[in-house]
């Protein structure tokens, strides 16, 4: 059976679209891959956070794991804090990416504009190195990734061309990045032309949200010019964002959801409708999350994850710990 590997950086509250884009897909993955599924707590570390809010965005992601579907009898869930080989993989292959491509990441750009470059930490530059170990250390076949995390993927495939020739052997696994077919980048409610991105009030959904809040976001979502509902975002980036959300979470494709609403021509009734099937959703994730929450089921699941999690890392780092010459590597 091939191989799933993918995670979350604990950095803010979990949205709708990280639901849609990550979460209601990582559940479709444990019945077709070996699915491995982590929170990645040490990336969080990259950016200033309280360090009692990453404890508990880490406890919130587990347990809303958990309620989204994921079987921990199916998925390994584990922190990657908890496997020291992805830190001791990432020493190695440091080494074998450069400073020229680490420059040219999307990621670093967008924040090398926001802040001046001298104030940067290491971990937000070597952002893509890390990454590219946390994949790499589980011989992962598929990595579904959002559309933002897909040019970090592209150079984790580098690392392995550059690697595996060097060594003339194939030591590390060649990973593809998959993503959804609908939903990869859900957009800002008050803005979309942005990204949903765990930072602005009005235009985030988040998960565990109160239900009218989500109703009302939904309601003065920003709309476009005309009453035509139809998918087009350069035309109509605000309905195009909304009929992205409903068909996502109504399993049919963009096409289907124009043809749903071909003959509506109020915005109120469809924001109506969305919000129905947004808060449908999320309410039953939210159930769920509130019965886990407060449980040891968290503690359980993250124990026997570590265990089966360093069980396989252990085996690729000292695989490629013996390819570089480390000595006594046996």
């Amino acid at each position: 059976m091939k191989r799933s590997l993918s995670g979350i950086k604990p950095t803010g509250k979990l949205t709708l679209g990280n639901y849609i884009g990550a979460l209601k897909n990582f559940k479709n993955y444990q019945d077709e891959y070996e699915n491995f599924i982590f929170v990645a707590d040490l990336h969080a570390l990259t950016l200033p956070i309280d360090s009692k809010e990453l404890y508990q965005n880490t406890k919130d992601i587990v347990a809303l794991y958990l309620a989204c579907g994921l079987d921990p009898k199916k998925t390994t869930i584990f922190l990657q804090s908890d496997v020291s080989e992805h830190s001791e993989l990432n020493a190695i292959v440091q080494n074998y990416l450069y400073m020229g491509e680490l420059s040219r990441m999307t990621q670093f750009k967008d924040i090398s504009s926001k802040m001046n470059q001298s104030s940067i930490g290491l971990g937000i530059f070597a952002y893509p190195v890390l990454m590219a170990a946390d994949i790499l250390l589980y011989d992962a076949d598929v990595v579904p990734v959002g559309e933002d995390q897909k040019q970090h993927v592209e150079l984790c495939r580098d690392l392995v061309h550059r690697f595996n020739a060097r060594y003339n052997e194939e030591v590390f696994k060649m990973p593809q990045p998959v993503m959804a077919k609908v939903g990869t980048r859900i957009m800002s409610l008050s803005d979309p032309t942005k990204k949903m991105s765990k930072s602005d009030p009005k235009g985030d959904i988040f998960l565990l949200e109160d239900l009218k809040s989500i109703e009302k976001k939904i309601m003065r979502a920003t709309t476009d010019l005309g009453s035509d509902i139809y998918y087009n975002k350069e035309e109509k980036p605000g309905i195009s964002n909304l009929l992205t959300i409903y068909a996502s979470l109504k399993n049919i494709s963009i096409e289907e959801a124009e043809e749903h609403f071909k003959d509506c021509h109020r915005y109120g009734d469809f924001k109506k409708e969305v919000a129905s099937v947004v808060v449908e959703e999320i309410s039953k994730i939210q159930e769920k999350y509130n019965e886990i929450i407060n449980s040891n089921l968290i503690d359980e699941v993250l124990k026997d994850g570590a265990i089966r999690a360093k069980k396989v890392a252990k085996n690729v780092l000292t695989r490629v710990q013996k390819t570089v010459g480390l000595y006594g590597k046996e």
